[in-house]
């Protein structure tokens, strides 16, 4: 926690500037790539999931006009299709300032098809886990697969390791730095002893 996983978030799709150095896409600086062109290419979910005034076709769309089709094919990879129709309208369900209608859980979903809306080539996922149950989040490991298939990268901040299971490289940070990076099971095994040692020597202490 609070180990800047976040601010890696928005640097990367570039919320942020970088206070040194730069963050580049394809060779592109992403802070000063225009911002509507940028986000065709790339999707994000930040960890406090931001819904506007609106329909839910309107939220995963983006606010812009989009084929039904599109829409739906979003919301069916992202796993929430099903949760969708269950809404009042559908689709077409008008949601509120902040989707204030929803759950959290129904949230995460719209907030997790947006993101996928328009098959970007980087996704980045800040916590998505965050408002889901069990169950959710197995089908939200079930969509990270589809991704991984489709050849999508995909950029996962996550506490917990069943999240992890499709994931090619772990990036481990403490204190605003990276301290374990390189493949996902040689890092985890590393992670879980060091977890382990730091949990022996606090019940010692």
């Amino acid at each position: 926690s609070a180990s800047g996983k976040s601010t890696l978030c928005r640097l990367i799709t570039g919320v942020w500037p970088p206070a040194s150095g730069s963050v580049r896409l394809d060779d592109a600086e992403v802070h000063t790539w225009d911002r509507a062109d940028f986000g065709r290419h790339v999707g994000y979910l930040p960890q406090e999931v931001a819904l506007f005034a609106g329909t839910v076709a309107d939220n995963i769309a983006r606010m812009a006009d989009a084929p039904d089709e599109a829409v739906i094919d979003a919301a069916r990879r992202a796993g929430g299709h099903e949760m969708i129709l269950r809404l009042p309208a559908g689709y077409a369900t008008e949601i509120g300032p902040q989707g204030a209608v929803l759950s959290g859980g129904q949230r995460q979903w719209i907030g997790l098809a947006r993101a996928m809306f328009g098959d970007p080539c980087l996704i980045v996922l800040d916590e998505p886990n965050a408002s889901l149950d069990q169950a959710g989040e197995a089908a939200l490991v079930e969509a990270i697969g589809r991704l991984k298939a489709h050849r999508t990268t995909v950029i996962l901040v996550a506490h917990r390791p069943s999240l992890l299971v499709d994931v090619d490289k772990l990036l481990v940070m403490r204190d605003g730095a990276g301290v374990l990076f390189g493949p996902r099971d040689e890092i985890l095994p590393r992670l879980m002893v060091q977890r382990q040692a730091r949990a022996v020597t606090a019940v010692g202490s």
